[in-house]
């Protein structure tokens, strides 16, 4: 038990344990996206982190186009996964970029698989467009 804690302690190793391998372990994550009869959209996050995260470490939950966005123009998206993945891609943003000229579910698979071909992280993403299309992707 001892030599897996110290395996887990070693934060490259708990992200690659945790995210890659065991993502009914890896986060609580609650995701949330909305459009209005008005047609505004919304999305909410709220994390509970990684396990040995960092002293100070600041995940992608608050920064604005990582792990969340919303925009009436653009549609709305949550995402959950490896933090440090998300922020470097800028997923929520770069998902609903795609959506222009595909369908959601589409889109935020491709950016789930940009985000592992690049920086190999995993995570999840659920979108809605401002027309009302729904779409949900995963990678872990």
């Amino acid at each position: 038990a001892q030599e897996q804690w110290r395996d887990m302690a070693a934060f490259p190793a708990s992200v690659r344990q945790l995210f890659n391998t065991h993502p009914s372990t890896a986060s609580d994550t609650v995701g949330a996206v909305a459009l209005d009869m008005a047609g505004h959209l919304a999305a909410a996050t709220s994390t509970g982190g990684i396990t040995f995260k960092q002293a100070g470490r600041v995940g992608d939950s608050p920064i604005v186009g990582a792990g969340c966005y919303a925009d009436d123009q653009a549609g709305a998206i949550s995402c959950t996964g490896h933090g440090e993945s998300i922020m470097r891609l800028t997923l929520a943003r770069y998902a609903l970029s795609l959506t222009h000229d595909r369908p959601p579910a589409q889109a935020c698979a491709e950016a789930l698989g940009q985000m592992y071909a690049r920086v190999g992280g995993c995570g999840g993403t659920i979108s809605v467009t401002p027309n009302g299309d729904v779409g949900i992707a995963f990678s872990t």
